[in-house]
């Protein structure tokens, strides 16, 4: 099954790494390490920068911050770090944290180290060669969505990181948050989603959980045994984790479900394998979800829209870039219709929902 797992390519472009500084500091940190240091680069993230570093005796991942960055809370290496050391002992899904490095002589910025976990990660579609029938990718499908719950589940007490954030109030910050970065990055040619903002101030949830929550929890930050492709070894890419609504993060998790039956646009913004023939819809993991969690299904819209709207939010920042010239991606190219459909979406949830 070699040929399924996940590997990383070459490093990009102006993003190297000054190997010789990284090396002395490893193995002054890191006695252990044998032979020569050699980097290679993930490609896919749009934000932190993800490097495999292999010496004769060790196979290690390295995160840092993207080049430029202004706002370190956005690339904080040292509070990722920090929140899987102490959920490590409690979720073992979290890779081994090995060191973090706030010296920023060394490469440039922080970073942390980390293992590697062997494996495959289920991108937009499954590795070539890796055909599952459609019982195995339920079981999958169901065995990625307990995590969720099992995360969800994490007593904060014994993490240590009940004050990891403001939690209290969550709904009404993300909602106040993400209308104001639309706002902000709006251009001429997206609706002013101010229907869609105003009926989800007006319709944010009575009670609120809090829990520690991913906030980017996908497919393609699933690594998968390579030896039973159902089996879920890691979770990767928290950056973004928090004290946060629980039923939130499946909203956001859902806003990237693109299932079978949807449409050739939503089909065509598909990044992960949830049209295979066995994969649950997202109203099939809206039950399942809460009959796990005991949470109700009923007044579940608002959740929905919440994380098609954030998306059209993320979607419109990076439009907006390109915009102004800002980037010359030409992927972003187009952002403005699919920032259009995805609040077509929202309105027709809402307009469904009778709300």
């Amino acid at each position: 099954m070699s040929q399924v797992i996940d590997t990383a390519g070459q490093v990009r472009e102006g993003e190297e790494l000054p190997l010789a500084a990284l090396d002395s500091f490893l193995k002054a940190q890191l006695p252990d390490l044998q032979g020569e240091l050699k980097v290679t680069q993930y490609g896919g993230g749009a934000s932190n920068w993800t490097y495999r570093l292999t010496y004769a005796n060790a196979d290690m991942i390295l995160r840092r911050g993207p080049a430029g960055t202004k706002a370190k809370s956005a690339h904080d290496m040292g509070r990722e770090y920090r929140l899987q050391k102490a959920l490590k002992p409690v979720f073992p899904y979290v890779p081994e944290m090995l060191l973090y490095c706030e010296d920023e002589e060394v490469i440039g910025t922080d970073f942390y180290i980390m293992e590697r976990l062997e494996g495959i990660i289920p991108r937009k579609n499954m590795p070539r060669g890796l055909e599952l029938p459609a019982e195995q990718v339920r079981q999958l499908c169901t065995n990625v969505l307990d995590r969720l719950v099992e995360l969800h589940q994490v007593d904060l007490d014994s993490t240590g990181l009940r004050d990891l954030a403001k939690g209290e109030g969550y709904a009404k910050r993300q909602i106040d948050g993400w209308s104001e970065r639309y706002r902000k990055a709006k251009t001429w040619n997206v609706p002013s989603g101010k229907g869609i903002m105003r009926w989800l101030q007006e319709n944010l949830p009575e009670h609120e959980t809090i829990c520690l929550t991913h906030n980017d929890f996908r497919f393609d930050n699933v690594v998968l045994d390579a030896e039973d492709p159902t089996k879920v070894i890691g979770i990767l890419d928290w950056e973004l984790a928090t004290l946060g609504d629980p039923l939130m993060d499946v909203g956001n998790m859902l806003a990237y479900w693109i299932q079978a039956d949807d449409d050739a646009i939503a089909r065509s913004t598909r990044r992960q394998p949830t049209h295979l023939d066995g994969m649950l819809t997202r109203q099939q993991v809206i039950d399942y979800y809460c009959e796990k969690t005991g949470f109700k299904a009923s007044n579940f819209t608002f959740y929905e829209v919440y994380g098609i709207f954030r998306l059209s939010a993320i979607a419109q920042q990076i439009y907006y870039r390109y915009h102004h010239k800002q980037t010359r991606n030409p992927a972003f190219k187009n952002f403005w219709f699919l920032v259009n459909y995805l609040h077509w979406r929202c309105r027709k949830l809402i307009r469904n929902s009778g709300t």
